[in-house]
């Protein structure tokens, strides 16, 4: 393989604006510092969202958060709530959360091409009143993501479209994906841990541990 070397590299802003522009007023104009009731019902409609976040260190992260639609909620104005369901106990983004508490959220709903992004501080919450109601077959997530909204704003639909993400006819077929089990036996690299073994207790993951 090639070694990789970087050449020709944009260092400033003034040069970046020179090649690529301003935005226009509309782009400028589209954010807002709330949750109007268009957002509301963005979120009211969106099964899944990316989370990013970096420790006080600026080592960044992102992390996927999924449920049925409306799984944020949506505490007033200012505030929404993001449960936090059972996973593998890393803590990636909450561990960031407590020592730099700026988000980036990307909100999806599945066929719409436009996202909604939110932009705040977060505060890792284990406020019962709060997160009962967030409760799956009466089980209450044990801590939230609190997120006080700085900026909202619809972003377009380019990269969907270019992607063509929800255009099924471009996905690739089920044994041409790769296979995580695979990709963690190898990537863990540990004594008796094989694909096999990774896939079984997958399996075992998503069908008793969902919540």
């Amino acid at each position: 393989m090639i070694k990789f070397e970087l050449e020709d590299c944009i260092t400033n802003k003034e040069e970046l604006r020179g090649l690529v522009g301003e935005p226009s007023e509309r782009a400028k104009n589209k954010v807002i510092s709330h949750i109007d009731e268009n957002c509301k019902n963005f979120l009211a409609m969106s099964p899944f969202l990316m989370m990013s976040t970096s420790d006080s260190e600026g080592n960044c992260d992102s992390s996927p958060r999924g449920d049925a639609p409306g799984f944020v909620h949506v505490m007033d104005d200012h505030w929404l709530v993001i449960p936090e369901r059972p996973g593998n106990k890393r803590l990636d983004s909450i561990m960031n959360i407590l020592s730099n508490p700026s988000v980036g959220l990307i909100f999806l709903i599945p066929g719409l091409e436009e996202t909604l992004r939110i932009n705040g501080q977060a505060t890792i919450i284990k406020d019962e009143k709060v997160l009962k109601e967030m409760h799956v077959g009466g089980k209450v997530p044990l801590i939230g993501i609190a997120v006080k909204v700085e900026e909202c704003f619809i972003h377009c639909a380019k990269a969907f479209m270019r992607s063509k993400l929800w255009d099924r006819e471009s996905w690739p077929s089920k044994e041409a994906r790769p296979k995580a089990a695979k990709i963690l036996a190898e990537h863990t690299n540990l004594p008796g841990v094989t694909e096999e073994k990774v896939a079984a207790g997958l399996r075992e993951s998503y069908s008793k541990r969902m919540y």
